[in-house]
């Protein structure tokens, strides 16, 4: 995490860069075999998958993401099996611009569509 330090008469102030940590989640919707693989890739990974982990025990996929950039929205997609799929959990859908986006996009009933994910920090 980096630091800038700013001088203001006598009193230093320490200035941290906004980030954040987001916590992937992913379930299949129906009973049944689990899928190989679950990734998520986005702008917060320069659309590089990541892989989530199986927790047998609760039945659920998941990644912790830190040091997410903060203050901007990002672009994400969530991967089974190397394919889009549903998240339940993102902050709205986004009509995909870039060629990595485009390379990820899922389609919807208004067309191709990525996950947004909001990245607000104080």
């Amino acid at each position: 995490m980096s630091q800038h330090k700013t001088h203001m008469g006598s009193a230093v102030l320490a200035k941290r860069a906004a980030v954040f940590t987001k916590i992937f989640r992913w379930q299949t919707e129906q009973p049944g075999p689990q899928p190989v693989s679950v990734a998520v890739a986005g702008t917060f990974s320069g659309w590089q998958k990541l892989p989530l982990k199986f927790d047998r025990t609760h039945g659920i996929w998941q990644l912790t993401l830190h040091d997410i950039p903060g203050n901007c929205t990002h672009n994400y997609m969530l991967l089974v099996n190397g394919k889009p799929a549903k998240d339940k959990n993102c902050d709205g859908l986004a009509i995909p611009h870039t060629p990595e986006e485009k390379q990820f996009q899922l389609e919807t009933p208004r067309g191709p569509r990525v996950f947004m994910l909001f990245s607000q920090t104080k």
